[in-house]
């Protein structure tokens, strides 16, 4: 039985899983956007907002247990750098899960993981948020005036 073993298998040793899941939580610090499967994107998810909380600490000792997780230095600076300013405010929830459809050659289901913006806005990429900005961008619609060709009807009293 899989009593309080909360991480998915994956099938995969426990070598492999461990290292394909710290080489996407690499690349979603480096790019700070990854595309992948639902599943691997929730567990993703989970490493990274850990190795976040940790570069919020800022301390020595964090730096040597997120380069457990992320070995590469450029990485790390990063983190502990902006990502963890960009953060500093925030109690948790560093990054969002949005699901796109389903690959074309096995229907595996598929969702973009980013880290989210971390000021109070939404918006991690801007270029994500462009068309909505255009949209709200353009002139406002001419306010309709109040009709007063119509008296207004009075109430029947009984």
């Amino acid at each position: 039985m899989r009593h309080k073993n909360v991480h998915k298998k994956f099938g995969r040793e426990a070598q492999h899983r461990m290292a394909m899941l710290r080489n996407q939580v690499l690349s979603l610090l480096e790019h700070e956007r990854i595309e992948t499967t639902d599943i691997k994107a929730k567990e993703v998810r989970k490493m990274a907002e850990k190795v976040i909380t940790l570069a919020k600490r800022g301390d020595l000792h964090a730096r040597r247990i997120a380069y457990k997780t992320v070995p590469n230095r450029t990485i790390i600076a990063k983190l502990f750098g902006p990502i963890a300013e960009r953060f500093r405010t925030r109690p948790g929830g560093y990054t969002r899960v949005l699901k796109l459809g389903q690959r074309h050659g096995d229907a595996a289901p598929i969702s973009i993981l980013e880290l989210l913006a971390g000021d109070g806005s939404e918006a991690a990429a801007p270029a994500a948020d462009e068309p909505k900005a255009t949209k709200k961008a353009k002139a406002p619609k001419a306010e309709a005036a109040p009709k007063a060709d119509k008296p207004a009807k009075a109430k029947k009293s009984k």
